[in-house]
């Protein structure tokens, strides 16, 4: 989540503030001295975001993956078989590998140390062809330099061919050159860096975000040993150790050599690779699986190598992680859509062959096959394409034939020789098959009675004027009397108003025939205007944000996991691109006689205490138990205005997390959500829903 003020661009109507100035819309003289030329890493300073997608808590933590990602490297390459990351108490990072370590000699065509050029020059390594590496998820030399660019120093410690040799730089600059120091048994590189407080917004690194990706990547590449240590707290916490595929966890402390005697620590290995995987998301997901073992696919052509694991659960949703050379491909690409089309023909051809399907069924959608899935995807190729710096998607065409020549063919050979299992996954996506039919012919039904067409808008939802989506908002107000206020108080030019009657229905155990049966989603869905499912279109969507309104209760926070829910499994574009919001309402009033000079609103109840001795210890308090106890005027003020409103923009920055706890907490199983509460709850705070 992202706290959001929106006093950027918005006055007090909502409308973007326009220069008129016409030197300043002409933007003066324009000369050659305009031009500007970037010398070294100052590009990456300049424009971070163009290498680590943003400076937040994504951007920082980006910086560790590039290092971590150069040792993956080297173990695809058969040269490491350990990598250790280290959290330390100055806030610095290490990482640490045992893999050959960087050429130390003079790069014959930049004439300075091989380490230098590595960590000073944009677009320069061993991943270009120059056989060093066959397989590497990074293919643009930009890694390391760039978090040496982005950081307050870096130093490096380089054991390669019997020495052991040190560096450090300092904003992207030599600060002490490269010195051999003594001879050494040992071999890999050592990288500390301190990432640099004038680029980002914070410089505190997440255990758990960390530890989720260093797992990701052991279960990547089978056999090999990943360590997250985290020295800042002087806490034990549960180790985890592997033998044989086996995750065994325990309780004892774990002895620490460096800083602390007790430190969070974790060894990260897993003999079964990608199967090991699609077990853990089963696991966390706390669904009942449907066949026992998980089905694993490999093949590989031309140099490129491509792995599958999937297994079914009794879910409605699909869980598919596909990554190349390592990296996860968030928004897929050719390998997952491979996957998806040899998925759907195995199982339809084994549906015709043995008559499976009535005579009036059509053949199974790739959505049917999918429901209940949690699969893996990973292929490993010489000349990986991705769309952009940060690998959010592949693009290289000969992946997708291969994944789908290898699914269709040895699943349907797998299918053969295990019946049962294919029988039990049909039914199950045949069930999926005819709630897909009756959600169509519920959506016509709606249609019909105009409830889903684009001109019909809910009866209760209070419409803004304005029409361009990038100034307008609609607030998802719990209640009618809160309704009322908000209509009331609001700005109408950009605020449109829908109150929400009750709570909505739990997406996360309902197929999609239910949530176009439900009263209280359809309405949403009309509103937006962008349908869901199949029909889902982004560019029909009506406002810019979408902001969830509920009371500070315990109520008001299940009706907004039951909304984002809602928003997560049927329009996740909606998260995606930043529209959905909560609004922050307060908690108190504090108040002193009848003068609104002394009014407070506080959001904690540190703020209330504040307000009351600043008032003169005598002040009155009101404990606001749902937003029908403001009046018009107040809701503005607290929570609608946009130059004094605190709003929170919804992120997923790891979908992987985020979908195991929306099955944690929303799923059937009380033992893990009560697990779940119980874990975190020393986390919640009045900003916490």
């Amino acid at each position: 989540m992202m706290n959001d003020n929106d006093n950027s661009k918005l006055n007090q109507t909502g409308f973007e503030n326009i220069e008129t100035d016409v030197d300043v819309m002409a933007g003066g003289e324009y000369t050659e001295e305009n031009i500007q030329v970037l010398e070294g890493l100052e590009a990456v300073r300049k424009r971070p975001g163009m290498y680590i997608s943003n400076t937040s808590q994504k951007g920082l933590h980006h910086l560790i993956y590039e290092i971590v990602d150069n040792s993956i490297d080297e173990a695809l390459a058969g040269r490491c078989n350990k990598i250790i990351i280290e959290l330390n108490k100055d806030g610095s990072v290490s990482v640490a590998d045992n893999g050959s370590g960087i050429p130390a000699g003079i790069h014959p065509t930049a004439g300075i140390p091989t380490v230098e050029v590595v960590f000073c020059i944009l677009h320069a390594g061993g991943k270009f062809g120059g056989g060093g590496y066959k397989i590497a998820g990074g293919l643009h030399g930009v890694g390391a330099s760039v978090v040496n660019a982005l950081s307050e120093w870096v130093e490096v410690v380089n054991c390669y061919d019997g020495y052991k040799y040190t560096e450090r730089f300092e904003r992207g600059h030599v600060a002490r050159g490269l010195e051999k120091v003594e001879k050494t048994d040992e071999h890999g590189l050592h990288v500390r860096f301190m990432p640099d407080k004038e680029i980002f917004e914070s410089i505190e690194f997440d255990y758990q975000t960390v530890l989720n990706r260093m797992r990701e990547q052991a279960f990547l590449n089978a056999g090999l040993t990943i360590e997250v240590y985290d020295h800042r707290e002087n806490v034990a916490e549960m180790a985890i150790t592997a033998e044989n595929g086996e995750v065994e966890e325990t309780s004892e402390p774990v002895e620490n050599n460096t800083e602390t005697n007790t430190s969070r620590h974790k060894i990260l290995k897993y003999d079964g690779g990608i199967k090991s995987f699609v077990e853990h998301v089963n696991k966390m997901k706390h669904s009942e699986i449907l066949h026992n073992d998980v089905i694993y696919l490999a093949g590989k052509k031309d140099g490129s190598i491509a792995e599958i694991a999937f297994q079914y659960n009794d879910s409605y949703n699909e869980t598919i992680l596909s990554f190349a050379n390592n990296m996860h491909t968030i928004d897929g690409g050719t390998h997952e859509t491979g996957f998806k089309t040899g998925l759907s023909k195995a199982f339809n051809d084994y549906a015709k062959k043995y008559n499976i399907l009535k005579g009036d069924e059509k053949g199974l959608s790739g959505e049917d096959v999918r429901e209940g899935i949690s699969a893996v995807v990973s292929v490993k190729l010489q000349d990986a394409q991705f769309e952009s710096q940060t690998k959010v998607k592949l693009g290289n065409s000969e992946i997708r034939t291969l994944v789908d020549n290898l699914v269709s063919e040895k699943l349907s050979e797998y299918l053969e020789e295990n019946p049962a299992t294919a029988r039990t996954i049909l039914e199950k996506s045949i069930l999926a098959a005819r709630a897909r039919e009756a959600a169509r012919k519920a959506r016509e039904l709606t249609r019909r009675k105009s409830v889903l067409e684009s001109g019909s808008l809910p009866g209760k939802l209070s419409d803004c004027q304005e029409r361009d989506m990038e100034k307008t908002e609609v607030y998802l107000v719990e209640g009618n009397s809160a309704g009322g206020s908000a209509k009331d108080g609001r700005d109408s030019r950009f605020q449109a108003i829908l109150p929400l009657r009750g709570k909505v229905l739990n997406v996360e155990k309902s197929r999609l025939d239910k949530v176009y049966a439900n009263t209280q989603l359809i309405p949403i869905i009309q509103a937006l205007g962008t349908g869901i499912g199949e029909d889902f279109n982004i560019e029909k969507l009506r406002y810019g944000k979408i902001i969830i309104m509920s009371d500070a209760d315990v109520d008001g926070a299940h009706i907004k996991t039951l909304l984002l829910t809602f928003f997560f499994r049927h329009m996740r574009p909606l998260i995606d691109g930043g529209h959905i919001y909560a609004a922050q309402p307060p908690l108190f009033k504090v108040y002193k006689g009848r003068d609104v000079k002394n009014e407070r609103y506080a959001f904690s109840e540190e703020e209330r205490d504040r307000y009351i001795a600043e008032l003169g210890g005598n002040a009155d308090t009101q404990r606001y138990k749902g937003l029908g106890e403001m009046n018009a005027q107040q809701l503005w003020e607290t929570t609608m205005n946009p130059e004094t409103r605190t709003i929170f923009k919804i992120n997923i920055d790891d979908a992987i997390i985020a979908d195991e706890t929306f099955s944690i907490l929303m799923g059937d199983k009380v033992e893990p959500r009560r697990e779940f509460v119980e874990m975190n709850a020393k986390y919640a705070s009045n900003l916490d829903f």
